[in-house]
């Protein structure tokens, strides 16, 4: 995620990318509030760390696209507002929020590490205090790492472009995908090839327990969603990749609407990979589409009965009338 400096088209080579990005943004946005409210509504299904965690990622990217939302308004409604200390914090945002996402994808992984190898000796790291900890730890790196955005001076306005670290930077850039993708992506994929391991040694040892074995393959397969769901994050960066290798500007365009689409669509896949999830939602649209049949026999009865409850009214007031005046 980084600016080029090529702004000989104008402002104009930017109004289709960045419509189809607050497009995708937004779906991103909507499916990601959708998921906070199942969590939420849904007691006490889908009231664990896990879902904990995933609604930390649903809140990092939807503040991620919000950000991006933002400057594309910088961008194409306001050319004249030119600060570049503005800029600078825009640029902090926008980074501290990409690193939001791709640490949060992280601190699933170190859960389902807790949670497979170390449960059994210290319970306790499977507490949503321990959780709510890494959420913490979290986001103060993702800030930590995104503060050099904000304390040097290589983000600046530059009219016609975002509010990005320039390519010309090799320095910064480097640090961008480094600190932003390739650290977390590794850990990941280590703590991932860890597991696999471990519990190909566990199937492979004739005494060890049947539901110890179903539990670390269930929790091996979650894992797997969380690196499925973080690659489709990360090919959202692969055009913006390409062009810093070819220096085509049509990928740095296409990279800015692929990175809002593949939040788009990991937040769908999120719904579907995940099995509590994907059933409260389908629980939902069934129950939302089903038609309810009409009992004849229950409105008759229930007719009658206000018939002659309204019967015996007026014939009490007749009643005390004549008692009156008599």
């Amino acid at each position: 995620m980084n600016s080029t400096d090529d702004t000989s088209n104008g402002i104009t080579d930017y109004y289709t990318v960045c419509s189809l990005s607050a497009v995708f943004a937004l779906i991103a946005v909507t499916l990601s509030c959708m998921i906070l409210i199942l969590v939420r509504r849904t007691k006490p299904r889908l009231h664990t760390v896990r879902h904990l965690l995933m609604c930390n990622t649903c809140i990092a990217s939807s503040l991620y696209c919000i950000i991006q939302a933002i400057n594309y308004t910088f961008l194409i409604f306001l050319p004249w507002e030119t600060s570049d200390t503005g800029c600078r914090w825009r640029g902090f945002l926008s980074y501290t929020t990409l690193c939001g996402v791709t640490y949060s994808f992280l601190i699933q992984a170190i859960s389902r590490l807790f949670i497979c190898i170390f449960a059994v000796k210290y319970r306790w790291l499977t507490t949503f205090k321990v959780h709510y900890t890494l959420i913490g730890t979290q986001w103060f790196f993702s800030i930590f790492f995104s503060l050099p955005s904000i304390i040097t001076k290589d983000i600046y306005f530059r009219p016609n472009a975002l509010c990005w670290v320039p390519l010309n930077n090799k320095i910064h850039v480097s640090y961008t995908y480094i600190a932003y993708y390739i650290i977390p992506a590794l850990c990941i994929f280590i703590i991932y090839i860890f597991i696999y391991y471990r519990f190909k040694k566990m199937t492979n040892n004739a005494e060890i327990l049947i539901g110890t074995v179903n539990n670390d393959k269930r929790n091996l397969e979650l894992l797997r969603n969380i690196v499925i769901l973080l690659f489709i994050y990360l090919v959202g960066g692969v055009p913006t990749v390409l062009f810093l290798l070819t220096s085509y500007k049509i990928l740095y365009l296409i990279g800015i609407v692929t990175i809002s689409l593949t939040v788009a669509i990991e937040k769908l896949c999120t719904i579907l990979l995940d099995r509590e999830l994907r059933q409260t939602t389908r629980n939902l649209l069934i129950r939302g589409m089903r038609v309810i049949p009409i009992d004849n026999v229950q409105i008759a009865r229930r007719h009658e009965n206000l018939t002659h409850l309204r019967r015996t009214v007026i014939q009490t007031l007749a009643n005390n009338k004549n008692i009156l005046t008599e």
